[in-house]
């Protein structure tokens, strides 16, 4: 069994196991990392052989630690990262590079539109009749993209959201409201088979499915970091923030995670404090009053257009994973149209937490 974990932000680390009788032998670590003494690393190997192959992460990471010498330096991965990769062998991960991503950027679309395709194309990668994808969305009118789990009331100050022309939709992940004026954010959405995520707790898949983005945002000068649970963020201030929706499979087929982000590109932070009912808890846990301060678009941090940022990201994925331009399909644009008519656009769904 293989499995290969890259720590965001990190190094790779590879695991190759077997397991006989429901334990661990022949284990072998490797990677790009650096780790003193040399000697640290056989004693990493043998700690792992003999230990049970249903064990969770948490045990494995233990075990690593106990076994390193006291002058022991990790440079790179952690006790941690290797109990990950273990994990990912065992259930017999998928890595990036065994797909043949494709890339959809059609122009602009409504905000219930995008949405609905988020819930179309998702089924689609998890039952096997589309390819793992990368999205990126275009919309030219303003919206209040709410969490799946959000209160309306609560989040949305419904007379300066029809004062500034902002609707209000609700989309299928957790998380927090989204402000998205028009040309002023920049989202993308990955449609991925879970099997790209298997061993992964659900924090580290978040890191693990944006990395790449760091490595194109650290391309255009920002020191971008991952912050758990969601956001990207920099020494300026946050930069946006992830979440993510599972979808169970059929007809055989295992599943696939929706994961989209949405990073600030130009805002009126004014204007979102208008619109948004951003409490003081939410300001104060990043110790600012601003919400000006608390989000640093990412035009005041590169000076770059929109669409170069766009183009960043699109050829960085392409580097690290491969990437082969797509369209939609019609039968697709038609799955979503009519979501958007039973669903999205629906009072029901709106409201659904008043």
């Amino acid at each position: 069994m293989h499995g290969e974990f890259k720590v965001p932000g990190g190094k790779l680390v590879v695991v190759d196991l077997e397991v006989v009788d429901g334990r661990i032998v022949d284990f072998r670590l490797a990677g790009d990392f650096f780790l003193e003494p040399d000697e640290a690393l056989q004693a990493i190997d043998a700690a792992i052989t003999g230990l049970p192959a249903n064990a969770e992460a948490k045990v494995y990471a233990a075990a690593v630690t106990a076994a390193l010498p006291p002058d022991a330096a990790l440079l790179g991965f952690s006790p941690e990262a290797v109990a990950t990769a273990i994990r990912r062998a065992i259930k017999q991960a998928t890595t990036w590079r065994d797909y043949d991503w494709q890339l959809l950027h059609p122009g602009p679309l409504s905000p219930n539109l995008h949405l609905a395709l988020d819930q179309v194309l998702t089924e689609e990668v998890g039952e096997g009749r589309r390819k793992p994808t990368l999205r990126i969305w275009e919309w030219n009118e303003p919206a209040v993209v709410i969490g799946s789990f959000q209160s309306v009331k609560n989040e949305v100050d419904p007379d300066n959201a029809a004062k500034y022309g902002f609707g209000v939709v609700r989309r299928i992940s957790g998380g927090g409201a989204m402000f998205m004026d028009a040309g002023a954010v920049v989202t993308y959405s990955l449609y991925a088979p879970i099997d790209l995520v298997q061993g992964m707790s659900f924090a580290e898949s978040y890191a693990f499915l944006d990395d790449w983005v760091l490595v194109a945002l650290r391309s255009l000068g920002i020191e971008a970091s991952y912050q758990p649970l969601n956001d990207i963020t920099s020494p300026s201030g946050k930069i946006g923030g992830a979440a993510q929706k599972r979808l169970a499979g059929v007809n055989g087929h295992g599943g696939a995670v929706l994961h989209h982000v949405t990073m600030s590109y130009d805002m009126d932070g004014d204007k979102m404090v208008q619109v948004l009912r951003i409490g003081r808890e939410k300001m104060s846990d990043k110790g600012t009053k601003s919400a000006n301060k608390r989000v640093d678009p990412l035009r005041s941090q590169t000076g770059r257009s929109r669409a170069e940022i766009i183009d960043t990201m699109i050829q960085t994925f392409r580097t690290l994973h491969g990437l082969h331009d797509d369209e939609l399909t019609p039968a697709e644009y038609a799955a979503a149209e009519q979501l958007v008519v039973d669903k999205f656009a629906t009072e029901e769904w709106l409201y659904r937490v008043p």
